[in-house]
């Protein structure tokens, strides 16, 4: 029988359509590259993203057909310190590993579990690679469980784990907290089952996530695969949390790492504080930074006092391998 978490999942008013059903025509050139006046959905449609362009940004919020790229920030409520000029260094990043005749989006589901559950369809794991048989991380996006933030709160965060040599996954899930974490654990078992096509080395493994997303990625550490899909596979070695005031200790937390701005009205910095305290408490290695001043959602912090956090937490994870 499926267990079942107990939560509880802050919940945040603010209205917004919901879906992005609109269709265009596809005029891209495969090999012309995007800049800040390409249409968002543009970039969904070109050929070189045939079969997933629809993920890359967020199916559960509504796209103005004219909206561009400088101005796909505003398709991220609750997030802050978006960088325009980072989305189109990704979806350049992406185009041209496919140009490259490199695969950079798996199905976690198979085609009979996604025509049985159409939901599942809106799954899966976008791949940016890093060195041959390095390790990878799993990063989450949030956005509530509302919706997937990956274009600022995962994709930054994988391509610069790519850059450093590590293979990191960034995973587009259902927005729902149970469907998510099966999502979370499948993609788990996705990546151990295939480890060999994926060149990749999965132990000491990392999970990464930002507000709801650093819930998932907690929730894996203290709970394992096996708590949500009853199948059992080796837990992260670290867990990196930013911006979420989870407070649940279980006592089995990986290694956990956790930054947060003082000025966040969604993750109360302190209880992110006290929770980090809990886990030391218990004789496991926990840090976090707390940056003044620093709202919601700032994603890799740049321009921020934040700005650099990512290579610490990189340091924490390569202490814990």
């Amino acid at each position: 029988m499926k267990k079942t978490l107990n939560i509880i999942v802050f919940l945040i008013l603010i209205p917004f359509l919901a879906g992005c059903g609109n269709t265009m025509k596809n005029n891209n050139n495969t090999n012309e590259a995007f800049n800040l006046q390409t249409k968002v959905y543009d970039v969904i449609n070109d050929n070189a993203f045939e079969g997933f362009g629809n993920l890359i940004f967020p199916v559960d919020r509504n796209i103005p057909k004219d909206m561009t790229l400088e101005n796909a920030g505003d398709l991220y409520i609750w997030y802050n310190n978006i960088n325009p000029n980072k989305t189109v260094e990704i979806v350049n990043y992406m185009k041209d590993q496919t140009t490259k005749g490199n695969k950079i989006f798996y199905n976690i589901y198979s085609k009979e579990e996604m025509e049985a559950d159409p939901e599942k369809k809106n799954t899966g794991l976008f791949f940016f690679r890093g060195n041959e048989n390095s390790k990878f991380a799993v990063l989450n996006a949030g956005g509530g469980f509302m919706y997937v933030g990956a274009m600022h709160d995962s994709f930054p965060h994988t391509l610069e784990l790519s850059k450093k040599g590590y293979n990191a996954f960034a995973l587009i899930y259902r927005p729902d907290p149970e469907k998510a974490m099966e999502d979370l654990s499948n993609a788990i078992s996705f990546i151990f089952d295939n480890a060999d096509e994926l060149k990749i080395d999965t132990s000491g493994y990392s999970v990464w996530g930002g507000s709801a997303g650093g819930r998932m990625a907690a929730w894996l550490g203290s709970y394992g695969t096996d708590y949500f899909i009853n199948k059992d596979y080796p837990k992260p070695s670290t867990v990196i949390m930013q911006y979420t005031s989870l407070s649940e200790v279980t006592g089995n937390e990986p290694a956990t790492y956790s930054v947060v701005g003082t000025n966040d009205g969604i993750a109360d910095y302190r209880i992110m504080q006290e929770r980090t305290n809990r886990i030391r408490r218990n004789g496991t290695d926990a840090k976090i930074e707390i940056f003044e001043g620093l709202s919601h959602g700032f994603g890799l912090g740049e321009g921020t006092n934040a700005q650099g956090w990512i290579e610490n937490a990189v340091k924490f994870w390569e202490e814990h391998m």
